[in-house]
């Protein structure tokens, strides 16, 4: 009698037993690799492969499993502030401060007292070290929270005035048809606006706005005045708006806040960006509360940041929504490692080194073949719009890019003219072997003998 060889099979409790299946449980979780295990003792009884190869086959399957079904990818497309791979990346004080906060941290604790304290007060204290013109600030979870927040605690009216200013009572806000902004995936900032019930109250037109259209709108009532930076596109020719200064003394002789949002977080003013709007020039221009994102100029995890005079601040944290909207442990920790860290990935590949970029770009032509051409990168994110970042990228035949993108390191090239551009700008030194590995196996996959 011949023995079944699917009895062979080895038991599920032996193979969790396993020294590197033990490992992998711990960090890819329990259910998960038990969800390996059996996958690999389905094909065994399919006789796709032998009982004696079920446990190679379930250590093969952990060890290329991860966690999280996002993937790491190699940006070579020369966008620094990719939308479509998670905008910035993090720098290694703030990757650590994740993991650091993962377990429990004192987010809302004062260890010496035992006492409740208050939440993200070291974020917010690393936030106004760097941002000299505000009182105080608060962080919440994107840019458009801030905005929503911001939209809905000051849109409905002023407090009374009395001291001879002019009386504000129908609420509302008050922006210029010049920047109503369309963002990726059709969304419209004055959608997000008037979902909390807020009233626009549009001045001006497309291309024009005077400080009469605001004066007019203030006169017969408002709650406050938004100045959105149209990032992500530009108006030229026959233009004009009010700048920061005029608006906030104007609204300041009617007693309503001044809302500027700047969009891509820059602190204060960068020479590569001439025309990019930073939190430090808003403040110091007179807004009462200035809203920036915090995952694009600069540098951290995904938040909204919201600076400026202290009773505005004040007020908004005050309001309901303030709870719905506020930043988690692991992005405050994010947030505070990368402003006390100063330096981050973002602000060196905008300030790369040409230099060095032509360097690196000749030495990976040289292993992997291709041509060497000029390349302009982008800051991308609606951040420095025109704005070209001149550099090099290593030109590719066009059937590169799919195979790059599946490949085991997933890079993502940029294709263009019928060429796969590689564009080093944002990838680490350290990943130049890794890249030219990927290259050369697409290559391969190619049929091309690279």
């Amino acid at each position: 009698m011949v023995e079944d060889p699917r009895r062979a099979i080895p038991r599920t409790d032996r193979l969790m037993e396993h020294p590197q299946l033990i490992a992998a449980s711990r960090s890819l979780g329990r259910s998960v690799v038990l969800g390996l295990v059996r996958a690999a003792q389905d094909r065994a009884r399919r006789g796709e492969i032998s009982a004696a190869e079920v446990v190679d086959a379930v250590l093969e399957a952990a060890g290329s499993q991860r966690a999280s079904s996002l993937t790491p990818v190699l940006n070579a497309t020369g966008v620094i502030i990719h939308t479509n791979l998670g905008r910035a990346p993090l720098s290694e004080p703030a990757r650590q401060a994740l993991a650091d906060a993962a377990g429990y941290v004192d987010v809302e604790l004062d260890l010496p007292s035992g006492a409740r304290s208050r939440r993200g007060a070291a974020a917010r204290a690393a936030l106004l070290a760097r941002c000299r013109h505000a009182d105080d600030a608060l962080i919440v979870n994107n840019g458009a929270a801030a905005l929503l927040l911001a939209a809905t605690a000051l849109g409905g009216g002023p407090a009374a005035v009395t001291d001879g200013h002019h009386h504000c009572s129908h609420g509302g806000i008050v922006i210029s048809r010049g920047e109503f902004i369309e963002i990726g995936a059709g969304f419209r900032l004055s959608d997000l606006i008037t979902a909390a019930g807020t009233q626009l109250r549009e001045v001006g037109t497309t291309n024009r706005t005077h400080p009469e259209d605001y004066a007019q709108a203030l006169a017969a009532g408002a709650g406050c005045v938004l100045k959105i930076h149209p990032s992500n596109f530009a108006l030229t020719g026959f233009t004009a708006s009010v700048a920061t200064g005029e608006l906030a003394a104007l609204c300041r002789e009617y007693a309503v806040p001044l809302i500027v949002d700047v969009g891509s977080g820059l602190l204060e003013a960068d020479p590569v960006l001439p025309d990019e709007p930073s939190i430090d020039a808003a403040l110091a221009a007179g807004a009462d509360a200035v809203i920036a994102s915090g995952d694009k100029l600069l540098g951290g995890p995904q938040a909204g940041l919201i600076l400026g005079a202290g009773e505005t601040i004040a007020r908004l944290a005050r309001h309901p929504l303030a709870r719905a909207v506020r930043a988690d442990k692991l992005t405050l920790a994010a947030i505070e490692a990368t402003l006390r860290a100063g330096a981050s990935p973002v602000h060196a590949m905008l300030h790369a080194d040409l230099a060095e970029l032509r360097r690196r770009t000749d030495a990976l032509a040289a292993q992997v073949g291709g041509t060497v051409v000029a390349h302009d990168g982008r800051v991308g994110g609606g951040g420095g719009t025109g704005v070209p970042l001149p550099g090099w990228a290593l030109a590719l035949p066009e059937s590169f890019a799919a195979v790059l993108r599946t490949g085991e390191t997933a890079v993502l090239p940029r294709v263009h003219d019928g060429s796969c551009l590689i564009d080093l700008r944002c990838i680490p030194s350290d990943h130049d072997r890794a890249l030219a590995d990927a290259i050369t196996a697409a290559g391969h996959r190619l049929g091309n003998g690279r």
